[in-house]
Protein backbone atom coordinates (compact mmCIF):
# COMPACT_ATOMS: atom_id res chain seq x y z
CA UNK A 1 0.00 0.00 0.00
CA UNK A 2 2.88 2.44 1.05
CA UNK A 3 4.38 1.39 -2.11
CA UNK A 4 1.58 2.38 -4.76
CA UNK A 5 0.86 5.47 -2.57
CA UNK A 6 4.72 6.68 -2.70
CA UNK A 7 5.05 6.00 -6.43
CA UNK A 8 1.82 7.82 -7.68
CA UNK A 9 4.29 11.04 -6.77
CA UNK A 10 5.91 10.50 -10.28
CA UNK A 11 2.56 10.07 -12.19
CA UNK A 12 0.65 13.26 -12.27
CA UNK A 13 -2.60 12.12 -14.00
CA UNK A 14 -2.85 9.33 -11.13
CA UNK A 15 -2.28 12.17 -8.77
CA UNK A 16 -4.86 14.39 -10.22
CA UNK A 17 -7.33 11.51 -10.49
CA UNK A 18 -7.10 10.81 -6.48
CA UNK A 19 -7.75 14.24 -6.02
CA UNK A 20 -10.74 14.57 -8.51
CA UNK A 21 -12.28 11.35 -7.01
CA UNK A 22 -11.52 13.00 -3.09
CA UNK A 23 -13.07 15.90 -3.80
CA UNK A 24 -16.26 14.27 -5.67
CA UNK A 25 -16.66 12.43 -2.36
CA UNK A 26 -15.62 14.95 -0.05
CA UNK A 27 -18.19 17.93 -1.90
CA UNK A 28 -19.94 16.92 -4.34
CA UNK A 29 -21.29 13.62 -1.70
CA UNK A 30 -20.35 15.16 1.37
CA UNK A 31 -21.51 18.70 0.99
CA UNK A 32 -23.94 18.80 -2.09
CA UNK A 33 -25.44 15.49 -1.78
CA UNK A 34 -28.09 17.36 0.64
CA UNK A 35 -29.66 19.24 -2.37
CA UNK A 36 -31.22 16.26 -4.58
CA UNK A 37 -31.58 14.41 -1.48
CA UNK A 38 -34.03 17.32 -0.40
CA UNK A 39 -37.72 16.90 -1.30
CA UNK A 40 -37.81 13.57 -0.83
CA UNK A 41 -37.00 13.97 3.04
CA UNK A 42 -39.31 16.93 3.17
CA UNK A 43 -42.05 14.66 1.90
CA UNK A 44 -41.16 11.68 3.65
CA UNK A 45 -40.14 12.53 7.37
CA UNK A 46 -41.40 15.72 6.98
CA UNK A 47 -39.49 18.61 7.21
CA UNK A 48 -40.25 22.47 6.69
CA UNK A 49 -38.49 24.63 4.62
CA UNK A 50 -37.40 26.31 8.25
CA UNK A 51 -36.50 23.36 8.88
CA UNK A 52 -34.54 22.97 5.70
CA UNK A 53 -32.80 25.67 6.39
CA UNK A 54 -31.44 24.94 9.84
CA UNK A 55 -30.15 21.95 8.63
CA UNK A 56 -28.25 23.47 5.40
CA UNK A 57 -27.11 26.22 7.42
CA UNK A 58 -25.61 23.51 9.82
CA UNK A 59 -23.65 21.84 7.22
CA UNK A 60 -22.37 25.63 5.82
CA UNK A 61 -21.21 26.79 9.45
CA UNK A 62 -19.42 22.98 9.88
CA UNK A 63 -17.41 23.73 6.58
CA UNK A 64 -16.28 27.37 7.68
CA UNK A 65 -15.22 25.67 11.35
CA UNK A 66 -13.09 23.27 9.40
CA UNK A 67 -11.75 26.23 6.90
CA UNK A 68 -10.88 28.46 10.48
CA UNK A 69 -9.56 24.97 11.80
CA UNK A 70 -7.22 24.34 8.93
CA UNK A 71 -5.84 27.54 9.03
CA UNK A 72 -3.37 26.43 12.48
CA UNK A 73 -0.19 24.42 12.19
CA UNK A 74 -1.90 21.61 14.34
CA UNK A 75 -1.65 19.20 11.08
CA UNK A 76 1.43 19.76 9.87
CA UNK A 77 2.96 16.66 8.57
CA UNK A 78 -0.03 14.66 9.08
CA UNK A 79 -2.04 16.25 6.12
CA UNK A 80 -2.19 12.43 4.47
CA UNK A 81 -3.64 11.38 7.33
CA UNK A 82 -5.90 13.93 8.04
CA UNK A 83 -7.37 14.31 4.30
CA UNK A 84 -8.20 10.56 4.62
CA UNK A 85 -9.81 10.79 8.12
CA UNK A 86 -12.17 13.25 6.42
CA UNK A 87 -13.26 11.57 3.77
CA UNK A 88 -13.88 8.72 5.88
CA UNK A 89 -15.71 10.20 8.45
CA UNK A 90 -17.73 11.80 5.47
CA UNK A 91 -19.10 8.22 4.56
CA UNK A 92 -19.63 7.85 7.96
CA UNK A 93 -21.67 10.91 8.71
CA UNK A 94 -23.85 10.36 5.41
CA UNK A 95 -24.76 6.64 6.73
CA UNK A 96 -26.01 8.12 10.13
CA UNK A 97 -28.37 10.76 7.67
CA UNK A 98 -30.53 7.45 7.65
CA UNK A 99 -30.52 6.31 10.94
CA UNK A 100 -32.69 9.86 12.08
CA UNK A 101 -35.42 12.14 11.68
CA UNK A 102 -34.80 14.39 14.22
CA UNK A 103 -34.25 17.95 12.94
CA UNK A 104 -31.73 18.98 15.76
CA UNK A 105 -29.51 15.18 14.90
CA UNK A 106 -30.20 16.13 11.64
CA UNK A 107 -28.10 19.71 12.28
CA UNK A 108 -25.36 18.38 14.01
CA UNK A 109 -24.63 15.23 11.91
CA UNK A 110 -24.49 17.90 9.24
CA UNK A 111 -22.11 20.05 10.67
CA UNK A 112 -20.07 17.28 11.57
CA UNK A 113 -20.25 16.56 7.86
CA UNK A 114 -19.31 20.01 6.35
CA UNK A 115 -16.28 19.87 9.40
CA UNK A 116 -15.36 16.83 7.55
CA UNK A 117 -15.57 17.68 3.63
CA UNK A 118 -13.63 20.74 4.48
CA UNK A 119 -10.40 19.07 6.10
CA UNK A 120 -10.94 16.64 3.01
CA UNK A 121 -10.89 19.14 0.54
CA UNK A 122 -8.37 20.89 1.59
CA UNK A 123 -5.89 18.76 2.99
CA UNK A 124 -6.37 16.42 0.03
CA UNK A 125 -5.97 19.61 -2.09
CA UNK A 126 -2.58 20.76 -0.38
CA UNK A 127 -1.27 17.49 -1.36
CA UNK A 128 -2.12 17.17 -4.77
CA UNK A 129 -1.43 20.72 -5.64
CA UNK A 130 1.84 21.14 -5.61
CA UNK A 131 2.24 17.97 -8.08
CA UNK A 132 0.48 20.58 -10.53
CA UNK A 133 3.30 22.48 -10.75
CA UNK A 134 3.26 23.21 -14.68
CA UNK A 135 0.97 20.74 -14.99
CA UNK A 136 -2.29 22.30 -15.57
CA UNK A 137 -4.48 19.21 -15.82
CA UNK A 138 -3.54 17.97 -12.65
CA UNK A 139 -5.38 21.06 -11.00
CA UNK A 140 -8.33 20.78 -13.80
CA UNK A 141 -8.37 16.80 -12.98
CA UNK A 142 -8.58 17.75 -9.22
CA UNK A 143 -11.00 20.89 -9.20
CA UNK A 144 -13.27 19.42 -11.76
CA UNK A 145 -14.12 16.17 -9.50
CA UNK A 146 -16.58 18.18 -7.25
CA UNK A 147 -18.63 18.99 -10.85
CA UNK A 148 -18.64 15.52 -11.23
CA UNK A 149 -19.16 14.43 -7.93
CA UNK A 150 -22.91 16.65 -8.03
CA UNK A 151 -23.36 14.90 -11.28
CA UNK A 152 -22.87 11.38 -10.15
CA UNK A 153 -25.10 12.24 -6.81
CA UNK A 154 -27.97 13.38 -8.93
CA UNK A 155 -27.44 10.15 -11.21
CA UNK A 156 -27.62 7.77 -7.96
CA UNK A 157 -30.69 9.79 -6.62
CA UNK A 158 -32.33 9.12 -9.96
CA UNK A 159 -31.32 4.88 -10.01
CA UNK A 160 -32.82 4.84 -6.52
CA UNK A 161 -35.92 6.62 -6.57
CA UNK A 162 -36.96 4.78 -9.99
CA UNK A 163 -35.76 1.23 -8.38
CA UNK A 164 -37.04 1.83 -4.83
CA UNK A 165 -39.49 4.42 -5.06
CA UNK A 166 -39.39 7.59 -3.33
CA UNK A 167 -41.47 7.09 -0.95
CA UNK A 168 -41.27 7.55 3.25
CA UNK A 169 -37.99 5.70 2.97
CA UNK A 170 -36.36 6.38 -0.29
CA UNK A 171 -34.39 9.25 1.35
CA UNK A 172 -32.79 7.26 3.84
CA UNK A 173 -31.62 4.73 0.99
CA UNK A 174 -30.17 7.00 -1.07
CA UNK A 175 -28.17 8.35 1.75
CA UNK A 176 -26.88 5.25 2.29
CA UNK A 177 -26.31 4.33 -1.22
CA UNK A 178 -23.71 7.60 -0.99
CA UNK A 179 -22.15 6.18 2.00
CA UNK A 180 -20.77 3.19 0.38
CA UNK A 181 -19.75 5.27 -2.59
CA UNK A 182 -17.58 7.37 -0.45
CA UNK A 183 -16.36 4.48 1.38
CA UNK A 184 -15.53 2.64 -2.13
CA UNK A 185 -13.43 6.07 -3.42
CA UNK A 186 -11.68 6.00 0.34
CA UNK A 187 -10.47 2.98 -0.48
CA UNK A 188 -9.02 3.68 -3.58
CA UNK A 189 -7.56 7.11 -2.62
CA UNK A 190 -5.90 5.72 0.38
CA UNK A 191 -3.95 3.95 -2.25
CA UNK A 192 -2.96 6.42 -4.85
CA UNK A 193 -3.23 9.51 -3.03
CA UNK A 194 1.02 10.49 -2.58
CA UNK A 195 2.50 12.23 0.40
CA UNK A 196 3.12 15.71 0.44
CA UNK A 197 5.75 17.35 -1.34
CA UNK A 198 8.30 19.28 1.28
CA UNK A 199 7.78 22.61 1.66
CA UNK A 200 10.27 25.70 3.01
CA UNK A 201 9.98 27.14 6.18
CA UNK A 202 6.56 28.80 7.29
CA UNK A 203 6.40 32.48 6.69
CA UNK A 204 4.43 34.63 9.07
CA UNK A 205 2.77 36.97 6.70
CA UNK A 206 2.18 40.92 7.67
CA UNK A 207 -1.44 42.06 8.97
CA UNK A 208 -3.55 42.79 6.04
CA UNK A 209 -3.59 46.73 4.80
CA UNK A 210 -7.76 46.80 4.83
CA UNK A 211 -7.60 49.71 1.30
CA UNK A 212 -10.73 49.95 -0.10
CA UNK A 213 -10.37 47.24 -2.74
CA UNK A 214 -9.62 44.84 -0.68
CA UNK A 215 -13.02 45.76 1.50
CA UNK A 216 -14.71 45.51 -1.32
CA UNK A 217 -14.01 41.74 -2.75
CA UNK A 218 -14.29 40.71 0.19
CA UNK A 219 -17.66 42.09 1.10
CA UNK A 220 -18.71 41.22 -2.46
CA UNK A 221 -17.51 37.82 -2.05
CA UNK A 222 -19.07 37.05 1.44
CA UNK A 223 -22.53 38.27 -0.01
CA UNK A 224 -21.74 36.16 -2.77
CA UNK A 225 -21.83 33.24 -0.56
CA UNK A 226 -25.34 34.15 0.60
CA UNK A 227 -26.53 34.73 -3.18
CA UNK A 228 -25.45 30.96 -4.91
CA UNK A 229 -26.14 29.03 -1.63
CA UNK A 230 -29.96 29.33 -1.68
CA UNK A 231 -30.03 28.20 -5.34
CA UNK A 232 -27.56 25.52 -4.80
CA UNK A 233 -29.64 24.37 -2.15
CA UNK A 234 -32.95 24.25 -2.94
CA UNK A 235 -32.79 23.90 -6.56
CA UNK A 236 -33.66 20.59 -6.91
CA UNK A 237 -36.73 21.49 -4.33
CA UNK A 238 -38.12 24.35 -6.58
CA UNK A 239 -38.32 21.85 -9.35
CA UNK A 240 -40.12 19.31 -7.08
CA UNK A 241 -42.43 22.13 -5.93
CA UNK A 242 -43.29 23.24 -9.46
CA UNK A 243 -44.05 19.33 -10.68
CA UNK A 244 -41.49 19.54 -13.05
CA UNK A 245 -41.31 15.76 -12.69
CA UNK A 246 -37.94 13.89 -11.66
CA UNK A 247 -36.94 13.30 -14.70
CA UNK A 248 -36.19 17.36 -14.62
CA UNK A 249 -35.32 17.16 -11.02
CA UNK A 250 -32.41 14.70 -11.94
CA UNK A 251 -31.27 16.91 -14.59
CA UNK A 252 -31.32 19.77 -13.18
CA UNK A 253 -28.88 18.47 -10.23
CA UNK A 254 -26.93 16.90 -13.00
CA UNK A 255 -26.48 20.23 -15.85
CA UNK A 256 -25.13 21.65 -12.30
CA UNK A 257 -22.40 19.23 -12.10
CA UNK A 258 -21.77 18.67 -15.61
CA UNK A 259 -21.21 22.45 -15.92
CA UNK A 260 -19.04 23.18 -12.84
CA UNK A 261 -16.67 20.33 -13.99
CA UNK A 262 -15.21 22.08 -16.79
CA UNK A 263 -16.21 25.53 -15.66
CA UNK A 264 -12.49 26.59 -14.76
CA UNK A 265 -11.55 25.95 -18.02
CA UNK A 266 -13.99 27.51 -19.95
CA UNK A 267 -14.03 30.50 -18.58
CA UNK A 268 -9.87 30.63 -19.31
CA UNK A 269 -10.54 32.41 -22.52
CA UNK A 270 -12.55 35.37 -20.78
CA UNK A 271 -9.88 35.82 -18.40
CA UNK A 272 -6.95 36.20 -20.66
CA UNK A 273 -8.85 38.72 -23.21
CA UNK A 274 -10.51 40.94 -19.83
CA UNK A 275 -9.03 40.46 -16.97
CA UNK A 276 -10.12 37.98 -14.01
CA UNK A 277 -11.87 41.22 -12.10
CA UNK A 278 -14.39 41.95 -15.48
CA UNK A 279 -14.37 37.53 -15.72
CA UNK A 280 -15.50 37.39 -11.77
CA UNK A 281 -18.53 39.98 -12.51
CA UNK A 282 -19.57 38.59 -15.72
CA UNK A 283 -20.04 35.41 -14.00
CA UNK A 284 -21.87 36.74 -11.01
CA UNK A 285 -24.13 38.67 -13.57
CA UNK A 286 -24.74 35.04 -15.48
CA UNK A 287 -25.43 33.45 -12.14
CA UNK A 288 -27.88 36.58 -11.24
CA UNK A 289 -29.66 35.53 -14.64
CA UNK A 290 -30.08 31.93 -13.68
CA UNK A 291 -31.32 32.28 -10.11
CA UNK A 292 -34.19 34.65 -11.36
CA UNK A 293 -34.96 31.84 -14.41
CA UNK A 294 -34.82 29.06 -11.70
CA UNK A 295 -38.47 30.76 -10.39
CA UNK A 296 -39.48 33.12 -13.20
CA UNK A 297 -39.11 30.55 -16.49
CA UNK A 298 -41.95 27.50 -16.42
CA UNK A 299 -40.44 24.93 -13.68
CA UNK A 300 -38.65 22.64 -16.48
CA UNK A 301 -36.84 25.29 -18.38
CA UNK A 302 -36.44 27.07 -14.88
CA UNK A 303 -34.68 24.12 -13.62
CA UNK A 304 -32.77 23.47 -16.30
CA UNK A 305 -31.31 27.28 -16.97
CA UNK A 306 -30.56 27.87 -12.93
CA UNK A 307 -28.94 24.13 -12.87
CA UNK A 308 -26.70 25.11 -16.08
CA UNK A 309 -25.87 28.80 -14.94
CA UNK A 310 -25.03 27.98 -11.22
CA UNK A 311 -22.75 25.20 -12.40
CA UNK A 312 -21.18 27.03 -14.56
CA UNK A 313 -20.35 29.92 -12.35
CA UNK A 314 -19.91 28.92 -8.71
CA UNK A 315 -17.06 27.64 -8.74
CA UNK A 316 -15.25 30.28 -11.17
CA UNK A 317 -16.57 33.59 -9.01
CA UNK A 318 -15.50 31.43 -5.45
CA UNK A 319 -11.73 30.83 -7.50
CA UNK A 320 -11.31 34.23 -9.35
CA UNK A 321 -12.67 35.54 -6.25
CA UNK A 322 -9.88 34.28 -4.00
CA UNK A 323 -7.15 34.97 -6.61
CA UNK A 324 -8.41 38.75 -6.92
CA UNK A 325 -7.89 39.34 -3.26
CA UNK A 326 -4.27 37.32 -3.59
CA UNK A 327 -3.09 39.81 -6.00
CA UNK A 328 -4.67 42.82 -3.51
CA UNK A 329 -1.93 41.47 -0.83
CA UNK A 330 0.11 39.79 -2.16
CA UNK A 331 2.60 40.01 1.05
CA UNK A 332 -0.20 38.10 2.94
CA UNK A 333 -2.08 35.57 0.85
CA UNK A 334 -2.90 33.23 3.67
CA UNK A 335 -4.01 35.87 5.60
CA UNK A 336 -6.56 37.20 2.74
CA UNK A 337 -7.58 33.78 2.09
CA UNK A 338 -9.14 33.32 5.40
CA UNK A 339 -10.44 36.07 5.71
CA UNK A 340 -12.53 36.29 2.50
CA UNK A 341 -13.27 32.47 3.43
CA UNK A 342 -14.92 33.65 6.36
CA UNK A 343 -17.01 36.31 4.95
CA UNK A 344 -17.88 33.78 2.23
CA UNK A 345 -18.83 30.92 4.93
CA UNK A 346 -21.10 33.30 6.93
CA UNK A 347 -22.85 34.44 3.55
CA UNK A 348 -23.49 30.43 3.35
CA UNK A 349 -24.77 30.28 7.05
CA UNK A 350 -27.36 32.56 6.64
CA UNK A 351 -28.75 32.20 3.25
CA UNK A 352 -30.57 28.61 3.84
CA UNK A 353 -31.95 30.58 7.23
CA UNK A 354 -33.59 33.34 5.48
CA UNK A 355 -34.24 31.49 2.90
CA UNK A 356 -36.34 28.34 5.19
CA UNK A 357 -37.89 31.48 6.83
CA UNK A 358 -39.49 33.14 3.68
CA UNK A 359 -40.65 29.99 2.11
CA UNK A 360 -42.43 28.91 5.33
CA UNK A 361 -44.21 32.58 5.45
CA UNK A 362 -44.71 32.84 1.95
CA UNK A 363 -45.59 29.29 0.51
CA UNK A 364 -42.50 28.84 -1.74
CA UNK A 365 -39.02 29.56 -2.46
CA UNK A 366 -39.61 32.91 -5.11
CA UNK A 367 -39.37 35.05 -2.15
CA UNK A 368 -36.11 33.97 -1.08
CA UNK A 369 -34.45 33.23 -4.63
CA UNK A 370 -35.44 36.59 -5.70
CA UNK A 371 -33.90 38.31 -2.74
CA UNK A 372 -30.74 35.95 -3.65
CA UNK A 373 -30.94 37.47 -6.77
CA UNK A 374 -30.76 40.79 -5.42
CA UNK A 375 -27.89 39.87 -3.33
CA UNK A 376 -25.78 38.85 -6.54
CA UNK A 377 -26.31 42.66 -7.72
CA UNK A 378 -24.93 44.71 -5.33
CA UNK A 379 -21.78 41.75 -5.27
CA UNK A 380 -21.57 43.02 -8.41
CA UNK A 381 -22.02 46.93 -7.97
CA UNK A 382 -18.91 46.33 -4.82
CA UNK A 383 -16.71 45.03 -7.14
CA UNK A 384 -17.34 46.98 -10.48
CA UNK A 385 -14.46 50.05 -9.34
CA UNK A 386 -12.19 46.46 -9.33
CA UNK A 387 -13.04 45.72 -13.06
CA UNK A 388 -11.32 49.41 -13.52
CA UNK A 389 -8.09 47.95 -12.97
CA UNK A 390 -6.18 45.35 -14.38
CA UNK A 391 -6.56 42.54 -12.06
Amino acid sequence: MLQMSSSSSGRPLLTGFAGAIAMAAAMGFGRFFYTPILPGMMAGIPLSAADAGYVAAGNFAGYLAGAILSAFGWAAGRERRVALGGLFATAVLLALMAATTSVPAFIVIRFLAGLASALAMIFTSSIVLPHAAGRNMVSVLHFGGVGVGIALSSALVLAVNTLAGDGAHGWRINWLAGAAIVLAVFLIVIRILPRPIAGGARVVEPPLDWRLPLVLITASYGLFGFGYVITATFLVTIARQGAAGPLVEFLAWFVTGCAAAISLLAWQPAVRRIGLAKTYLAAILALAVGVVGSVSLPPMEGALVGGLLLGATFMVVTAFGLQIGRNLTPQSPRRAFAFMTAAFGTGQIIGPLVAGWLAEWSGSFTAPTLAAAGVLVVCVILAFPLALRRL
